[in-house]
């Protein structure tokens, strides 16, 4: 187990040097990077400035590198002189606010919708389920939000449509937990109805295909109960895929909200994007790209690490990785092992 994480910490440390690579050589080697670049029509020595950069290329990634992981630098932005990072770290509450609330409420909605809708196939519940599938991957998400800012918040106006109050400020005004829920139930359910559509329709597959194994037609056959199968041997086995999925979808919305965020007024990483290139401010670029890339490598790695917890032969050695599952000679799922049901 520990060798495992181990190894896993390493690989995301590694794959952090290789993002702060690429961006540097994009941002700075390149002959047509964006620093030169119309698009962000800033000159050469200005973006240098803003990095402090001098000397040998070499030398520049090593004062990016040091500045990131030693002392926290990003440089500072060309249209208003502060810090990348002060910048930075007033956006990320607001997108994680919006991800991981998001995220919570599409698996309240995903998961029982997915789970009702593969024990009993072909019933009412499964189809009502196909045509929630269908609506939400076809909706695009600036729409749904659109269409709920306008009967929630202009309509019947229950519910206010832009804004975001800090979840720690004192309850005067715009501020605290109460309103910090209330001002983002409306971005959550945008949210929420567009993953909850693909997830619903990927753990009815799931669960659908754990269900026809053999291990569970075994432990029928001795006689165990529905509700033990389907919690130690279905439900289990069915996780692995959606986890997956969960932390890589996680990181990627972190860069992904944009829509999101633009229908409800959130000052987020998606707005601060679109700042960066409409002010032609390329270090807020750069900061914002490098942040979204090092939190996909994050969740990836809190995925490989929940792997072991789920399927304990990964942290024995006995497991590939949770970029690739366990599988018999034949290239069926391996399930995982089924626990004794003698006393």
């Amino acid at each position: 187990m520990l060798a495992f994480v181990c190894k896993r910490v390493v690989w995301a440390v590694l794959m952090v040097l290789v993002i702060t690579l690429i961006t540097f050589v994009i941002f700075f080697v390149l002959p047509a990077q964006p620093i030169q670049a119309g698009g962000l029509g800033t000159d050469e020595i200005g973006i240098r400035d803003a990095f402090e950069f001098s000397g040998p290329i070499y030398q520049e990634y090593g004062q990016f590198v040091r500045g990131i992981f030693l002392e926290g630098s990003l440089g500072r932005s060309l249209s208003t002189r502060d810090e990348i990072t002060e910048i930075l770290w007033r956006a990320v509450p607001v997108t994680a606010s919006l991800v991981l609330g998001g995220m919570l409420m599409m698996l309240a909605l995903a998961l029982p919708a997915g789970v009702l809708s593969a024990i009993r196939p072909r019933s009412l519940v499964d189809r009502a389920t196909m045509v929630f599938v269908l609506v939400g991957v076809s909706a695009h998400p600036a729409w749904i939000g659109l269409v709920l800012a306008y009967f929630l918040g202009f309509r019947w106006q229950v519910m206010p449509i832009s804004g975001y109050c800090d979840f720690f400020t004192p309850s005067t005004g715009c501020g605290g937990p109460v309103q910090w829920t209330y001002h983002l139930l409306l971005p959550w359910v945008t949210f929420a109805i567009l993953f909850a559509a693909l997830y619903a329709r990927m753990i009815r597959a799931s669960v659908l295909e754990s269900l026809r194994e053999d291990y569970v037609r075994t432990a029928r056959a001795k006689g165990l109960p529905e509700r033990l199968i389907l919690r130690s041997h279905v439900f289990r086995n069915a996780a692995l895929p959606i986890v997956t999925m969960v932390g890589l979808d996680a990181g990627i919305a972190f860069g992904g909200v944009i829509f999101v965020e633009r229908v409800f007024g959130l000052p987020g990483l998606g707005g601060l994007m679109l700042q960066g290139l409409t002010r032609r401010d390329p270090p807020i670029v750069l900061g914002v790209v490098v942040f979204v890339a090092v939190a996909i490598v994050v969740f990836n790695l809190l995925v490989d690490l929940l792997y072991t917890v789920l399927d304990p032969r990964i942290g024995s050695g006995q497991g590939a990785g949770s970029l690739r599952r366990l599988r018999h000679p034949r290239g069926e799922p391996a399930p995982l092992p089924v626990p004794s049901t003698t006393s």
